[in-house]
């Protein structure tokens, strides 16, 4: 064996192969050999020129880097006995294992037709090479003393930009997120701020978000307006004025969009960029898809491909990658690794920043702010001053008074969806006041105030947290009897308060405000899992477990509480019911205060309608049993969902949960077909939706009404199954015909056993215990209520009937001459039919949920 190479400076199969790419790239920039150990044999890992014979691609045996990296212990073997294994990059040889012995008699016939291929022992044959290009010490100290930090591009969020030193020239930096966690807004942001602000040109490739969702995030972020109201193409003078700017700023962004979009095509445009600042890939996905070349094991290569794009160009690569797996990111092999992991603090993410050869070396916390598809500066005031195309912004403290940037900092956690549990109106009022006060537009804020207080008025009582707590407390300075925090306080405040109305085209965020967006718990108290005692008037939870029992499908009716965290489980959530609570833009809605019988305060509705809409009443709709109707044919999997991943289209053979995009819905005389599920996109603008949510866009799809379905990103499914919960329907339709006719309390204990069964399919706290923990089940059933609720009304509308109002799941309220209620309904008692009542405009409307 040479002296070139010593023994101790091996390494052994296992470490190569986990660090075959890096083993690689020093073959290909500085032409060193690495000699691999297996057991009692030793191959080279070899530049080409050690052995011309590899570039001929078919001559010897050849492994894509992928495929060479899983069967490396394989193919060390091969080539210690004598067979040189050639590795690839996509199809071209860049690297060749060869025998470590120190006769070349080991060598293959093949290869030995080449003499002076491969030198014992791996010694560098240096003759007729291209001399390396060498740097004294005192070269490098002055390009660090003058250079100061890495001088490339940067996020714009101080704390991140000192943890990293800016985008470094000639590096491939990672962005490492779990889906929904952000990690597309970080690529944005660095993309936002080298072109907007620094004026440097940025190619950003796209492949998953098209150029349309990435120009309205970045309005969302630059304007504080919300991403999924942009989403519907609703735009304000201020956002419609701030895109004239960017259009006119925008010719340094350059987006590459596309599901076909691979790295070569990156690496085939980037250089034809003048004055290229930053390459922005956004995103590499984890996930195997057919569609997306940037996907499963392609990825590797493709980060290859892009790490060698910013050393040729020297220029910054920023890609994203949609997992935190650590088996993954060494796969990929990145100079620089940004993970984000969010924190016991939903207001915070953390960003920990490691470099290959030195591990950890910083870390910043950020505050998302997902609603306007951004993330905040957590270590600095996150309301300070924000550079943009429209102008530099003030200081926070232009802002106003500390109580408008108390008020602004409280609001944080519920506008960035970390927290949840008050109503969106308020939600939407507070995001608004945030941008004011950061902008310094005191002229804004006084216009902001009064209409932030009515969203306030309507909310009992803030939520029992320390962030509920402290959003009351900074409201006090404006409106102490509106802002308590307890329900004592909450309920002077309605016995003294004035009515509070709406603007016209507040519809919606009023008919928000009738009830808080998160109960907060599921209304069942300890006891409500036991069987009903023999001879109750309604066993409804007997009847339900004995429905699911039934089923030749063996269900799964528990998931064991271990697995709750992971999978399908943490993206359930209570707004994938899709409950349209929605008011016509062109009416105006007062909530006023109202006195039941029992003494307790409520708000109702008072509803007014324009002279445009012509002569006419309010005819209440009131649909009976939707839940329990629901379970004749709700689709849902009986059994534990499985990660099916993206999907080229809608199989009905399936059921589960769907990320998808937001359909556009142009009518303005319906609520949106998903209802509430489009308040909480997630930062690529796509929502979490089950089976019902899906079958209802594939038929709009089909009868013309929406242009296209929406992409399928992501799935967890099952075998699907329609007939789960049909007896218990069965049994549920056969009591309510007897019992709806006696009325008095044994219909009142059949509607009570009946909603406390359905409500242990998905009991909240974990103290609660049940015979169910079905999250999916629960939602599916209360989205096919939604779906049906919805289908109704769009007939009705379809047939010329005004809808003014559709809430909940069984409320619906048209504008019709007196006592002709829409022809769609069946007027009667039983599951499917309805209630209809007529009142004046202008009266108030008791019907409805406390």
């Amino acid at each position: 064996m040479s002296q070139s190479l010593q023994e101790d400076g091996a390494i052994n199969a296992t470490m190569a192969r986990n660090k075959l790419y890096a083993l690689v790239k020093l073959v290909e920039e500085e032409g060193r050999a690495t000699l691999i150990t297996k057991h009692k044999v030793r191959a080279l890992l070899a530049p080409l020129d050690r052995f011309p014979a590899a570039r001929k691609t078919d001559a010897f045996p050849a492994h894509v880097l992928s495929a060479a990296q899983r069967d490396f212990g394989d193919l060390v073997a091969l080539a210690a006995q004598g067979q040189p294994q050639v590795l690839l990059r996509n199809t071209t040889p860049v690297a060749v294992l060869l025998p470590a012995d120190s006769s070349s008699d080991a060598l293959s016939p093949d290869s030995a037709a080449h003499p002076g291929a491969a030198i014992a022992g791996g010694a560098v044959n240096s003759q007729g090479s291209t001399p390396r290009r060498l740097a004294t010490l005192g070269d490098a100290i002055g390009s660090v003393l003058t250079g100061g930090l890495a001088g490339g591009p940067t996020f714009g969020l101080p704390g991140l930009d000192t943890a990293t030193g800016g985008l470094q020239r000639g590096k491939l930096t990672l962005v490492a997120a779990r889906p929904s966690v952000g990690g597309s807004l970080l690529g944005l942001a660095a993309a936002r701020k080298t072109a907007l602000v620094d004026h440097g040109m940025v190619l950003y490739a796209a492949s998953g978000p098209n150029r349309d969702d990435i120009f309205r995030r970045i309005i969302a972020a630059e304007t504080g307006g919300e991403y999924a109201r942009l989403k519907q193409g609703r735009l304000t003078e201020h956002e419609q004025s701030v895109a004239h700017r960017l259009v006119q700023a925008g010719d340094l962004l350059m987006i590459d969009d596309g599901s076909d979009l691979t790295a070569e095509d990156i690496t085939e445009t980037a250089p034809h960029m003048e004055g290229l600042a930053l390459v922005v890939v956004d995103r590499l996905q984890a996930a195997h898809s057919a569609r997306l070349p940037l996907s499963g094991d392609r990825l590797p290569d493709a980060s290859q491909a892009l790490a060698t794009l910013a050393r040729t160009l020297h220029v910054p690569v920023l890609a994203i990658v949609d997992s935190d797996d650590p088996a993954l990111l060494g796969l990929l092999d990145a100079d620089v690794t940004l993970t984000l992991a969010p924190t016991e603090d939903p207001a915070k993410v953390q960003v920990t920043v490691a470099e290959r050869d030195f591990g950890t070396i910083g870390s910043a916390y950020l505050q998302p702010d997902l609603i306007h598809a951004r993330f905040l500066d957590a270590a600095a005031a996150p309301l300070g001053r924000t550079d943009t195309p429209a102008g530099p912004g003030p200081s926070a403290s232009a802002g106003g008074t500390e109580a408008a940037l108390e008020l602004a900092e409280a609001a944080l956690p519920y506008t960035s969806g970390g927290h949840q549990g008050i109503p969106a109106a308020l939600t939407h009022e507070l995001a608004a006041w945030r941008t004011a006060v950061a902008n310094g537009d005191q002229e804004a804020l006084t216009e902001i105030l009064p209409s932030l207080l009515q969203a306030a008025r309507a909310v009992a009582a803030m939520p029992d947290t320390p962030e509920g707590h402290r959003l009351a407390t900074a409201l006090r300075p404006y409106s102490p009897p509106v802002a308590a925090d307890t329900a004592a306080r909450a309920s002077q405040a309605t016995a003294a308060g004035a009515p509070v109305q709406a603007q016209a085209g507040s519809g919606q965020a009023q008919a928000d405000a009738a009830k808080d967006e998160e109960d907060g718990g599921d209304g069942l108290t300890p006891g409500d899992e036991e069987d009903e005692p023999e001879g109750h008037i309604f066993p409804a939870l007997k009847i339900l477990k004995d429905s699911v029992g039934r089923s030749k499908m063996h269900p799964v009716k528990v998931i064991r509480k271990e697995e709750r965290d992971s999978g399908p489980w943490p993206l359930i959530s209570e707004h994938m019911d899709g409950e349209p609570r929605w008011a016509h833009p062109d009416v105006t809605v007062t909530r006023v205060p109202h006195i039941r019988a029992n003494g307790r305060r409520v708000r109702r509705d008072k509803i007014d309608v324009p002279d445009s809409f012509g002569e006419g009443v309010l005819c209440l709709i009131d649909r009976n049993g939707s839940f329990p109707s629901a379970c004749s044919a709700v689709p849902l999997a009986p059994n534990k969902l499985l990660h099916t991943g993206p999907l080229d289209a809608y199989d009905k053979a399936g059921a589960g949960i769907y990320l998808i995009d937001i359909p556009q819905w142009t009518r303005t005389d319906m609520p949106h077909p998903l209802g509430r599920i489009i308040d909480r996109p997630d930062e690529e603008g796509r929502v979490w939706v089950t089976t019902p949510h899906i079958k209802q866009l594939v038929k709009l799809v089909r009868d013309n009404h929406l242009g296209a379905m929406p992409t399928i990103h992501d799935s967890w499914t099952g075998k699907a199954n329609e007939s789960l919960f049909k007896p218990f329907y069965e049994a549920t339709r056969k009591a309510r015909t007897e019992l709806v006719q006696a009325g008095g309390d044994p219909y009142k204990a059949y509607k009570t056993r009946l909603s406390i069964a359905l409500r242990l399919l998905w009991p909240k706290r974990p103290a609660q215990k049940s015979p169910f923990w079905r999250p999916d089940w629960r939602m599916s059933m209360v989205a096919e209520a939604s779906v049906r609720h919805w289908t109704v009304a769009f007939k009705a509308v379809q047939e010329g009937h005004t809808l003014v109002a559709l809430r909940n799941v069984d409320q619906a309220i048209f504008w019709t001459p007196p006592g002709t209620p829409p022809s769609t309904y069946r007027i009667g008692t039983g599951f499917g039919e309805v209630k209809r009542k007529f009142v004046q405009a202008g009266e108030t409307i008791l019907e409805g949920d406390d």
